[in-house]
């Protein structure tokens, strides 16, 4: 299996190269040559692999299409090291419930940090760790994060030999319980920097220091951030468990809906489809910042400034400009690498927005892909945290609820909807008390975490500020 770059840069490279460098060198995103397909035959046996093994021995089976390059012992003794009831809190790893009649949760937040990101951050770090000793060499990790990311990839990352993480997170947006997750981790390897903007702003700074060549190979700069194919690739498991979940046969379809700011999650539902998985639709859930549901409806993809970013009850898809979204534009412009790189590499930059209306190939984006999309407001957010309680007894997070709003106007009744949970709803714990009045419950170990000491520095929005914090720890 090989991997290319949206961008068209001729090299093609092997996994365990992509997964330590994030970024291709032309500013594109890795993708495979193709995607593997699986025919009813192997969706079968993976069926009963899921039923009869587990979680992690699915994941080898899905995982394997994609690489070739570890080991297969390998391979499943990291799948099975990382994918354990002890870590995970269930057998079925994410389990899913149902909510209201064809309309079903999937739990992603049972791991450590309590949100969808650690069901890939998990097996990141045991994949750099055995790739980085085999190797002989060390990683420095330079990420952003909007609330979950960062703490999912500390935690993951956290001891793990030759490993450093620089972890830039928007100065005072996160919700209490997630800065507290991160800032009060004291682990040598693990530097928390608090960049005075918003999200996008630190985005932007990791794939600046992604893009400078020379410092990226001088330093081994490397990313968790979703553009890490390796991290896409983890998150595709899910939806093939879910849909084993609340299907009995390989004839019926399940659609799916998911919380998005920066299109990795969904787009592993769009590889997962294009896999073979009977996916009807893939339900693109926006907040207030609604640039993807906006492309969606209308073919016009326009990020917003900093200043045009709102800070909503839903934070961590306070994303404006949706890095995985590349990957995505990619397959819909039948993989044609050129006008992939002028429209991001060039027209966003000049213009800030690219328009797809007058395209043919914008209908297929829900005609042959799947894809369809809705908005969700702070108002509709609390009456669906109120609703959830009252009805089912059930309290989910706030993004949790954007896709549960959302996933409702597009049910079919003989199609089973699952909606992504992204996170635990002690997360955000404001919101789910002005919805509800009440506190939500917190696990016994995250009890205080708000008091606990803090290591975290502010930055401006400076590229070199950050580059010279990494040069300060490696030399």
């Amino acid at each position: 299996m090989l991997y290319l770059s949206t961008r068209g840069h001729p090299e093609r490279r092997r996994f365990c190269e992509i997964l330590l460098e994030g970024l291709a060198p032309d500013g594109g995103l890795y993708l495979p040559e193709s995607y593997p397909h699986v025919d009813d035959a192997t969706l079968g046996q993976w069926r009963r692999v899921y039923a009869e093994q587990g979680y992690a021995d699915l994941a080898f089976e899905i995982l394997s299409r994609f690489i070739d390059d570890i080991p297969a012992s390998d391979l499943l003794g990291l799948c099975r090291k990382t994918y354990t009831e002890a870590v995970f809190g269930t057998p079925e790893i994410v389990p899913v419930r149902p909510l209201e009649k064809g309309l079903y949760l999937e739990a992603l937040s049972n791991g450590p940090t309590l949100a969808f990101k650690d069901m890939a951050m998990q097996l990141l770090g045991n994949l750099f760790e055995y790739e980085l000793a085999r190797r002989g060499e060390q990683l420095n990790i330079l990420g952003a994060t909007s609330g979950d990311t960062g703490s999912a990839a500390e935690y993951a990352m956290r001891g793990k030999k030759g490993v450093r993480v620089f972890m830039t997170s928007p100065h005072g947006r996160m919700s209490p319980f997630q800065q507290a997750q991160m800032f009060s981790l004291q682990d040598e390897n693990i530097h928390n920097i608090a960049i005075e903007g918003v999200f996008d702003d630190c985005q932007d700074i990791v794939k600046a220091v992604s893009n400078d060549l020379d410092f990226k190979r001088r330093y081994r700069i490397g990313t968790v951030n979703s553009i890490n194919w390796a991290r896409l690739l983890a998150q595709v498991v899910y939806y093939f468990a879910g849909y084993f979940q609340v299907t009995q046969h390989n004839a019926q379809r399940v659609s799916f809906s998911v919380p998005s700011g920066n299109f990795g999650n969904v787009c592993a539902g769009h590889v997962a489809r294009m896999m073979g998985l009977p996916i009807e639709k893939l339900v693109v859930a926006t907040n207030e910042n609604d640039v993807l549901d906006e492309f969606f409806r209308t073919g016009v993809y326009r990020v917003r400034a900093g200043a045009d970013t709102h800070e909503t009850s839903s934070p961590s898809m306070d994303i404006s400009k949706a890095s995985n979204f590349e990957r995505f534009v990619f397959d819909l412009l039948g993989r044609d690498a050129d006008r992939t790189r002028s429209l991001f590499g060039e027209e966003l930059s000049r213009k800030g927005l690219f328009d797809l209306s007058h395209d043919p190939l914008f209908k297929q984006a829900a005609e042959r892909y799947g894809f369809v999309s809705g908005r969700s407001t702070h108002a509709n957010r609390l009456a669906t945290l109120q609703d959830t309680y009252q009805r089912f007894g059930q309290m989910i997070d706030p993004h949790t609820a954007d896709g549960v709003k959302v996933a409702r106007a597009f049910k079919q009744e003989t199609t089973p909807m699952l909606v992504l949970e992204t996170a635990l709803p002690i997360k955000f714990a404001s919101t789910l008390v002005e919805a509800l009045g009440k506190e939500p419950d917190r696990p016994a170990r995250f009890e205080g975490i708000e008091a606990l000491p803090r290591r975290v520095q502010v930055m401006p929005v400076d590229v070199q500020r950050v580059k010279h914090l990494i040069e300060a720890h490696c030399a």
